[in-house]
């Protein structure tokens, strides 16, 4: 099938289009074995190159995932939705539920790893708290996993001069989480800030959020600002792109 243009498709392109179109027709449902290299070599005609070339478009485009002397599968984990606005709102935080609890349906996301510490601000971190450069910020480190898969690791960076001896500075922080802490000492953010693009992990990034090669991760970085533009948290987030959805949903 020619293209706009009057060029052709790549025949990998091809083929990786039709086993999109069978998975959305329903033909390979979650958890399906789709057809392997050498199935797609037989059917289409192709060398093995062009078979794995169209399986890994399906790959990076998270919709199936390589088991090793298996195969290749359907992802069956759904894409989690999350909620930009909603999950900010001093009605979410300020009424003492988690800030994730707005992405959530059914499923229950889990942090299976948490570190909190004290430590000396980069260069980074100073400039955007408004910090002159080395002094101490708590540094909270966590990852996120759902239904058994790592999604998403952060690490939230707020001034020791704000926080020291709060419950900030402990694994749990307590209802409504740092948000709700915060507006205890008297530094409630009143706005926030997001800066986000994509872009290929690290391999530390990759091994930390089990990413299937080729799949890239949006790098989400929001900062919390208290009355008067006080920024009071930087949040550096490392999301695994195939697993979420952004949602942005606001008046005009």
């Amino acid at each position: 099938m020619a293209s706009q243009g009057g060029t052709r498709q790549p025949k990998y392109q091809r083929i990786a289009d039709a086993l999109k179109a069978a998975i959305r027709s329903g033909e390979y449902g979650p958890g399906d074995r789709v057809p392997g290299e050498n199935d797609l070599m037989a059917t289409y005609e192709v060398a093995r190159m062009t078979a794995r070339q169209a399986l890994g478009v399906l790959q990076n485009e998270g919709l199936v995932e390589a088991r090793r002397g298996a195969g290749v599968f359907v992802r069956s984990f759904r894409i989690r939705r999350r909620r930009g606005i909603q999950r900010l709102a001093q009605g979410q935080w300020g009424s003492g539920r988690s800030i994730w609890s707005a992405d959530l349906d059914d499923r229950e996301l889990v942090v299976d790893q948490i570190d909190v510490s004290e430590q000396k601000a980069d260069n980074r971190i100073a400039g955007a708290l408004g910090l002159s450069s080395g002094a101490r910020v708590w540094v909270r480190s966590r990852r996120f996993v759902l239904e058994g898969k790592p999604v998403l690791f952060a690490t939230s960076y707020l001034p020791s001069n704000i926080v020291a001896d709060s419950a900030i500075t402990r694994a749990d922080t307590g209802p409504g989480g740092v948000y709700a802490r915060l507006a205890e000492l008297g530094h409630e953010p009143v706005h926030f800030r997001e800066e986000l693009r994509s872009r290929m992990p690290s391999a530390d990034e990759a091994e930390r959020l089990s990413l299937s090669p080729g799949t890239p991760v949006i790098h989400l970085v929001r900062t919390a600002f208290a009355e008067g533009g006080r920024p009071v948290e930087v949040n550096d987030m490392t999301l695994d792109s195939a697993s979420y959805v952004l949602e942005y949903d606001f008046d005009a």
